[in-house]
Order: structure tokens, then sequence, then C-alpha cells
């Protein structure tokens, strides 16, 4: 059986649109609605009159149309999200339910409005992402340690927007990182005992700047923990300690890019920090690289012992100054 959604029961109006006000919230008033044509809709009622913010911030959503139409009286608007197919209702739903629980208790129109748009930026970038679906456990933890190194980076090493930047495993770098003469490959690695890496191409530790680095985060599942966080959390601590909208933008596009929007299912796990542990990866560090293998072998992946590059440990200020 089918999920039902909070369209159900909304009847098909023959002009404009029908609306039910979504209950438990205390912030702007929200609605689900249908409209004349049979479609999906939710609006979000704002007082005053924000054309100017609209048409300077609005972006198109391929599939979802969106509006700001007049309300019921001379003080009011209404946003309007439209949903185009009703193939992809499960998809807008979840879009809606994310709006909903960040407005819940959001009362200023013109908040309500920029942390709208701000929504909409995130998933166009996620839709025209290669795969529009939620990331696996493996895919949320490697995306969690890589945004722990960006921290580590603009906290002790560069400007946030240039930090921001530097993240490059979104774009389909060779490395996740990229900064002046520094390479840096994140690996994730879970609470309990694991005693390798996995290399996912013969290009991964292989690069034109002088330094590149391996660079592992140990990640415990503790959800009671005190410093543990979700991804969606771990995503709101820093677009929090951003301080400029152009490092925010920047960042919510390479998260499109990476396949995350803010949903519910990534309030869970909760992962704690635990080791981290830096290897400069030099000449002789082990490892394949297109440069050095037989010709015709492609798309080469293989497991690295963490054991047999013990040697090749340095600390963090080596990659990220000091503290």
């Amino acid at each position: 059986m089918s999920k039902a959604t909070p369209w159900e029961g909304i009847a098909k109006p023959s002009i404009d649109y029908n609306v039910r006000r979504i209950a438990c919230t205390s912030g702007v008033s929200l609605y689900w609605g249908r409209n004349s044509d049979g479609q999906s809709l939710m609006l979000v009622e704002l007082t005053g009159d924000h054309t100017p913010q609209f048409r300077k911030e609005a972006t198109r959503v391929h599939g979802i149309g969106l509006d700001l139409r007049a309300g019921e009286s001379a003080t009011q608007q209404r946003l309007v999200l439209t949903l185009a197919r009703h193939a992809d209702q499960d998809l807008f739903l979840v879009l809606c339910e994310t709006i909903v629980s960040t407005l819940s208790s959001i009362g200023d129109s013109q908040t309500a409005l920029t942390l709208v748009l701000i929504h909409l930026k995130r998933w166009k970038s996620f839709l025209s992402g290669k795969n529009a679906r939620l990331l696996s456990d493996a895919e949320i933890r490697g995306l969690y340690a890589e945004l722990v190194v960006l921290r580590a980076l603009y906290q002790h090493t560069l400007p946030q927007q240039a930090a921001v930047a530097a993240w490059r495993g979104p774009d389909d770098a060779h490395q996740d990182f990229l900064f002046g003469d520094s390479a840096i490959e994140v690996k994730s690695l879970s609470g309990h005992e694991r005693s390798c890496v996995r290399i996912s191409s013969e290009d991964q530790l292989e690069g034109l700047t002088e330094n590149i680095f391996l660079y592992t985060v140990r990640l415990s599942e503790l959800a009671d923990a005190e410093n543990a966080y979700s991804l969606n959390e771990l995503v709101q601590m820093i677009e929090d300690e951003l301080e400029f909208a152009e490092a925010r933008e920047q960042l919510a596009d390479k998260l499109g890019a990476c396949g995350y929007v803010p949903v519910p299912e990534y309030d869970k796990p909760r992962l704690q920090v635990g080791k981290r542990q830096a290897y400069r990866v030099g000449p002789s560090f082990p490892k394949l690289v297109r440069s050095k293998i037989a010709k015709g072998l492609a798309r080469v992946s293989y497991d690295i012992e963490l054991e047999a590059i013990t040697a090749f440990g340095c600390e963090d200020h080596e990659i990220f100054g000091e503290p």
C-alpha cells in the first residue's frame, strides 16, 4: 500500500486552487493545496511586499513551479510551489516536509522566504546531480569525514570562502581537497577496528601538487554522546559558522552535487569523531598510480593496509598549520 500524502482529500477546484492549512506550526501560515489542473501545491503565506526579494533571489528548479501571488488581503502574498509531474510527488513531498520543518517556528515573513529560497537552491543542485536519491550509509560517512576536514581548513588554514572552494570532491576531482601546493584524499573509518582503506582509482594518490596527504577520520555511532552529531547537524553547524553568503551558497551547491539535501533521514546516525590520522604520500608510499601501471589497465581500485603505512604518518599541523 502506498503512503498517504497530504494532498489526498483536497478537491480539484474549477479555477485557482483549494488549500488546507498545515497543522502543528507556530510560524508563518503554511498550506497544502491542489490547483485546477490537479497539481499538488505547497503555499507559504507572507505578510508585506516581497516582490523585490523574490525577483532577485528566486531560482528555477526543474519540475517545480515557483510563483509569488497576491494573498487574500492587500498586505499579504503567497509563495506557491507547484509540482509539475505527479510521478515526482514522493520527492516533492520530501522537499515540502523539509520546508515545513524549517519554517515551523519562523514568524518573520522575510526570513521565511529566504529560507525557502535557500532550500530550493539546494534542491536544484541535488536534482541536477548524477543520482537524485538518498545517500547510502557509506556515502553519509564519507561526506561527514570530508566536512570534518572542511571545518579544520577554515578554522586553521584558509579563509572560509577559500576553504569551501578547496573542497573539490563534489567536482569529481582526483582528490577531495586541493589548495596551494597540497592535496588531501579523505577516508572515513568505522568505529570498529578496520585495518584497510579503499583507494577507488589510480588517480586518487597521484597529482601535480607537491604535497599529497591521505587523511583518515574514525567515526563512531554514539547516539547519546555529547559531541556526536548527525549529518544534518554537522551541515547546519558549518552553515552557522560561515560568515559570508558567497561561501554558504558555494557550500550549498557542493552539497547538492554530493547528493545531499537536509531530509529527516539524515538526522541519524549521530557520529562522534575519533582519531584522525594524516599520512604523507611520498615516492615510496605503497600505491598504484596511472603513470606507473601497465598500459591498458583502467578503473583500478585497491586496499591499503594501515599498519603498512604507519611510517608515513604525520601531524595535522603539517597540513593545516598550527592551531
